[in-house]
């Protein structure tokens, strides 16, 4: 199953086109893109059996942020080991944990404002949670996860570094956090814990590499964020970038104004986000 966020309503996306969910159920699910997941379980037995007949083409321009307003978002560090080793600091013997605050969020083909000439990119594959889970074992971790969806950490790199090692206000200016193009199931991709991801910026390869080359992965960062505190639905968990970041190339290399950052996962899609300059 393949969800988006359509100027503002919720879409069950398919080949043919797009169905208006609130229409389709008659009400009985609201078009809000971010309600969906407080009743996930039973959404997705009325979605398998969703009338098809009602759809109609899109425009992927009109494609907004496809969880715009969690409750919670988690960023995992040094989830990659070549990421830990291009950075030259120890591979985490558990997950290295930080929070984007929600407002950074923005969707899949917004313009990012740079907010200094020191922003970074990484290309990280984010998990939604569907159902709470609160000391789940990795066994059953999958069973919690909602979707899949294209995410960028994007990172003010002065602020990251320069605030006693809480990295939260540096990856949380507005736009910090792209995601989309939509929603993807982990049942409709052919392996959810081996993804090809990359990006590009201005046409150039910066980062390439496969989540199965995590430290920790999605059923183990969902084990130990919620050893702690409950993961509620429609939360979502940034699970780290692999190398190839720009801060620690020689010379540095950081986002320009006008420069085009595209995020690819395997399975999923590709976001495009432009870089603005503050002037």
């Amino acid at each position: 199953m393949k969800l988006g966020n359509l100027s503002g309503r919720l879409a069950l996306l398919t080949p043919a086109g797009a169905i208006d969910v609130e229409k389709a159920s008659n009400g009985r699910f609201a078009s809000d893109p971010q309600g969906v997941f407080s009743r996930w379980q039973e959404f997705r037995d009325w979605a398998g059996g969703a009338p098809r007949g009602d759809t109609k083409p899109y425009d992927e321009s009109d494609l907004r942020c496809p969880v715009p307003r969690p409750t919670q978002v988690f960023g995992i560090g040094l989830n990659y080991r070549a990421h830990a080793a291009e950075a030259g600091l120890p591979i985490p013997e558990r997950p290295p944990t930080f929070t984007k605050f929600p407002t950074c969020l923005t969707g899949p083909f917004d313009d990012v404002l740079l907010p200094s000439p020191f922003v970074d990119w990484e290309v990280e594959l984010v998990a939604v949670i569907g159902e709470r889970a609160f000391h789940v074992g990795e066994n059953d971790a999958w069973k919690h996860v909602a979707a899949l969806t294209v995410g960028q950490d994007i990172s003010e790199r002065i602020v990251q570094w320069g605030n006693g090692g809480q990295f939260s206000l540096g990856k949380s200016f507005p736009g910090f956090g792209p995601l989309g193009p939509w929603l993807v199931t982990p049942d409709e991709v052919k392996n959810p814990d081996d993804l090809e991801l990359g990006c590009r910026i201005a046409g150039e390869v910066m980062q390439t590499s496969r989540t199965s080359d995590m430290i920790f992965s999605v059923p183990r960062l969902i084990a130990e964020l919620s050893a702690i505190l409950p993961l509620l639905p429609g939360d979502i968990i940034f699970t780290g970038t692999p190398e190839g970041v720009g801060s620690v190339r020689k010379p540095p290399r950081f986002l320009q104004p006008g420069e085009l950052i595209e995020s690819w996962i395997e399975g999923i899609g590709t976001i495009r986000n432009r870089m603005v300059s503050a002037a």
